[in-house]
């Protein structure tokens, strides 16, 4: 698989429900991982969604997340740009250049499902995520 880039929407508590309802409008296969499958022990937020993507029949990818009640979250510019892949050199080379004249909050770094992570805003205002597949 080569990088690809998508949206990565932003709820408070209620991304289960939205992302089904984009299921039932676009279609297609729906993947959700909870807070609690990541081993998190809070129990607010063992059921929310820690990680969702929707990969529609036009082929169209939709990803979202439950934002914890200790960050921001302001409907309206609740969503960052992702880009992933397995594409190692690629990946980390965009971050690289996004986070010139940016704030990186989360390293580049291998994160508990395997893969490499990182989160950044770029000298824009945008915030973008990026993560490199784990080959296995």
């Amino acid at each position: 698989m080569a990088s690809r880039l998508n949206p990565y929407l932003h709820f408070r508590g209620n991304a289960r429900e939205a992302m089904e309802f984009y299921r039932d409008v676009l279609g297609g296969d729906l993947q959700l991982m909870t807070f609690a499958q990541f081993g998190s022990e809070d129990p607010t937020l063992a059921e929310q969604v820690m990680h969702g993507q929707l990969e529609t029949p036009s082929g169209y990818t939709l990803m979202a997340s439950d934002t914890p009640p200790d960050m921001s979250h302001n409907p309206g510019d609740n969503f960052t740009i992702s880009l992933s892949g397995d594409d190692g050199d690629e990946l980390r080379g965009y971050f690289e250049r996004l986070s010139e004249g940016g704030s990186v909050y989360t390293p580049l770094q291998k994160q508990v499902w395997g893969d490499e992570f990182g989160a950044l805003t770029d000298k824009f205002g945008v915030a973008w995520l990026v993560n490199i597949s784990d080959p296995v």
